[in-house]
């Protein structure tokens, strides 16, 4: 690159002192300045010093006291996620030029919509861990809104989401359908015969868990039970997919889950399947900033998705 196309970019440029950020990194993962002392061999008040600087430097606080203990800012928590990446990489940097095995990993970064039932995360997302090329799949939860925001900035590579994304969203992705599913209707054994009697009307008073008002998911139920005229006793209503199942297996109440794993959740929670709710669907979206997949591990998810995962039922 020539001379001329450089300097201005790093006249441009705000520099961030690293030595900084690992003290603040170290104070994060020890949870105090004392334990940050001991391992990094410094005083306390050389590293309290660094962290402030660091905070001037960038305009924002980075800690906030809890009681005798330092909890992270709202800020804090975003600088630390990208110091976590930095210092991550810089360790497998200095592996590859002592010599190590296989040199960088590649990192493949995918969000998961947090209401995501994760059995089915796993299925979806098999593809990227059998590449065969040490790629290493970073998944993180997150609302859709925060989810989309890193995509948009190239911190994530996919989403994963139960809906597509609406035209309002004012983020340039697209969205890729990797297919849908009915719905099962579990039940603990004690449940079971009261619940399959006259199916699905016998559901009107059964005890039944439901996911929460802002998925589409319940957005179906609901219409569902209202075109049928069915209305279950509702005990309880979960944003985490995996503690509705386990309260659904301690018999507290029916709940629906994808038919296509309907074998694993029958294994895992001791439930059986009261019966399929076909008129409604989970259907589940790769987001990606492409309208044309170009990534290698995204088209091989879209392909998996579509012939083996959803192709099954």
């Amino acid at each position: 690159m020539a001379a001329g196309g450089v300097r201005p970019y790093i006249r441009g440029m705000e520099w961030l002192n690293y030595h900084h950020l690992l003290y603040f990194w170290v104070v994060a993962r020890e949870g105090s300045v004392a334990k940050a002392s001991q391992e990094l061999g410094l005083a306390q008040p050389t590293i309290s010093g660094q962290i402030h600087a660091l905070e001037r430097a960038i305009g924002h606080k980075l800690f906030a006291r809890s009681g005798r203990n330092l909890v992270l800012t709202e800020t804090g928590q975003v600088v630390y996620r990208y110091a976590e990446e930095i210092f991550t990489i810089g360790r497998e940097l200095q592996h590859t030029l002592k010599g190590g095995q296989g040199g960088l990993a590649v990192r493949f970064q995918v969000g998961l919509v947090d209401v995501m039932p994760k059995l089915v995360a796993y299925r979806l997302l098999e593809p990227a861990l059998r590449t065969g090329t040490g790629m290493r799949v970073i998944a993180r939860d997150g609302k859709p809104d925060r989810l989309l925001a890193d995509l948009s900035i190239h911190a994530l590579d996919l989403v994963v989401s139960d809906q597509a994304i609406a035209p309002t969203i004012k983020v340039r992705a697209y969205n890729h359908l990797l297919g849908e599913t009915p719905v099962s209707v579990f039940a603990a054994p004690k449940l079971l015969a009261r619940a399959q009697k006259a199916f699905p009307d016998s559901l009107s008073g059964m005890p039944f868990l439901l996911p929460t008002e802002n998925t589409q998911l319940r957005r179906e139920l609901d219409e569902f039970f209202g075109e049928r005229n069915i209305r279950p006793e509702i005990v309880a209503e979960f944003e985490d997919s995996a503690v509705l199942k386990t309260f659904g297996e301690a018999g507290e109440g029916c709940f629906v889950a994808p038919a296509i794993v309907e074998d694993d959740i029958k294994t895992r929670y001791n439930v059986r399947v009261v019966g399929r709710l076909p008129e409604v669907k989970e259907r589940y979206y790769a987001v990606s900033l492409d309208r044309k997949v170009k990534h290698p591990v995204v088209q091989a998810i879209i392909d998996h998705a579509r012939t083996s995962v959803f192709a099954r039922r």
